[in-house]
This record gives C-alpha cells, sequence and structure tokens, in this order.
C-alpha cells in the first residue's frame, strides 16, 4: 500500500488570511482542535473513511503529513507538496528523529495512563514543577525502548525537549481557568535524538501507523533523517 508524505501549507489568500484568528487561535487547547479540524478537511472525499493520517504542525500554517491517501485539494490550503513515503533503510542504519508523542502505558487496575503524569504521582506538589522534566527524560526514554523493541529499532540517544499538558475544549470550553471536570487531556512529550535500524519493515510499517496516542491531534508523527 502506497503512503504519502505531504507537506501542506495555509493558504496566503487575504481571505483565508481573515480567518487566522479561527485556524491558529492563540490559546494552545483550542489550536490543537482547530488544527485537528482544519486537516480533516484535506481528506474530507469519503463521508464514511475514518482518520488514516498523521499530522504534525511546524509553525506559520505549515503542516507535514503521512497518509494513505493523497491528501486532496483545498481553497484552505496552498496547493500540496505531495510524495510517496519510500524510505530506504537497512539494518544498522542510524538515524537522528523528532517525535512529538503522547506516551503511555498499561497500569493494572488503573488503564492507560500518561508515562509523565504516572512517574509524577509519586512527587509532591511542590516539588513536581522542578521533577518535571528530570521525569520526562526518564519515562520518556524507557516508553521509546519498548517502542523500539516492538518497532524495529534501539535507541542511541534521546532527549526530553519539552513537556506539556494539553486540555482540549469540552462542554464546559477550555481557556476559562483551566481544566474542568470532564474536560479531556493529554500530555506531549517532544523527543529528539538517534535511532539504530534493527527492522526495516518493522520500522517503516511503525512510521505509517504512528507512536503513542492522540494521533487525531497532532501527535504520533516520527520524523526520519540519515544521522
Amino acid at each position: 500500500m502506497t503512503v504519502y508524505l505531504s507537506r501542506l501549507q495555509v493558504s496566503r489568500d487575504p481571505s483565508i488570511a481573515a480567518l487566522s484568528a479561527l485556524i491558529e487561535p492563540d490559546d494552545s487547547a483550542l489550536r490543537a482542535d482547530a488544527q485537528h479540524r482544519l486537516l480533516w478537511s484535506a481528506f474530507a472525499g469519503d463521508a464514511q473513511a475514518t482518520r488514516d493520517f498523521l499530522w504534525r504542525a511546524d509553525g506559520k500554517g505549515a503542516f507535514v503529513v503521512l497518509s494513505h491517501r493523497p491528501p486532496t485539494p483545498s481553497p484552505l490550503f496552498e496547493p500540496h507538496d505531495i510524495r510517496p513515503f519510500v524510505p530506504d533503510l537497512r539494518a544498522g542504519d542510524r538515524l537522528a528523529f523528532v517525535l512529538r508523542a503522547n506516551a503511555t502505558r498499561q497500569r493494572k487496575g488503573i488503564g492507560r495512563v500518561d508515562v509523565v503524569m504516572d512517574g509524577l504521582h509519586g512527587v509532591s506538589k511542590d516539588q513536581r514543577a522542578e521533577a518535571r522534566m528530570q521525569v520526562a527524560q526518564e519515562a520518556g526514554h524507557v516508553w521509546l525502548v519498548g517502542q523500539g523493541a516492538r518497532a524495529g529499532f534501539d535507541v542511541v540517544t534521546m532527549t526530553a525537549a519539552d513537556y506539556s499538558v494539553l486540555a482540549l475544549p469540552g462542554k464546559a470550553g477550555a481557556g476559562q481557568g483551566g481544566r474542568r471536570r470532564g474536560q479531556p487531556q493529554f500530555g506531549i512529550l517532544e523527543l529528539t535524538g538517534t535511532i539504530t535500524v534493527t527492522d526495516p519493515p518493522a520500522l517503516v510499517a511503525k512510521l505509517a501507523q504512528g507512536f503513542g496516542r492522540a494521533r487525531a491531534f497532532g501527535c504520533g508523527l516520527m520524523m526520519i533523517r540519515r544521522a
């Protein structure tokens, strides 16, 4: 099955630029929701289709998309740059990567939990801000090593460049004094580093599938290049 790597740019037409406050609102939660809806507009040909694409916001209205069908032309975007995604990988190749991920693990009796939130659970509230990035580094590394064991790569280096928690707009609204009861939220890890390929077909398949959860909201797309 062909997979496509596309670069999408929000149209610079003045009529679209007038909607910039709706497409790229300042509030991070509203922005994630708006971008999620915006990207769907490029794959709206089949009303019955499930989401079969990953995406990453690159700022200033630019997006990288990995999809199982090419995005369709849209007045909301400049003409798309679409190319087949056919990485030529061999065992032993070393790759640099960037990954924005909602990293979770299964906890017995609890269910699926965010690895950083779970790691901070035993830290006193007055020390969590200071410990946050250390926990993000350690928990993120353990999580990525586990991903690699199943997806055909070994982790050589990994840095947690950032960790944030995003509360999506819910019935109570977002950006109005913090998270409200019933409002969905998830953690976002920004990971960079290098990996060594051990099983090229497994890695290519996983790249197309995505890593972690919250993939509809810009997480899970691992960008790779030769180290």
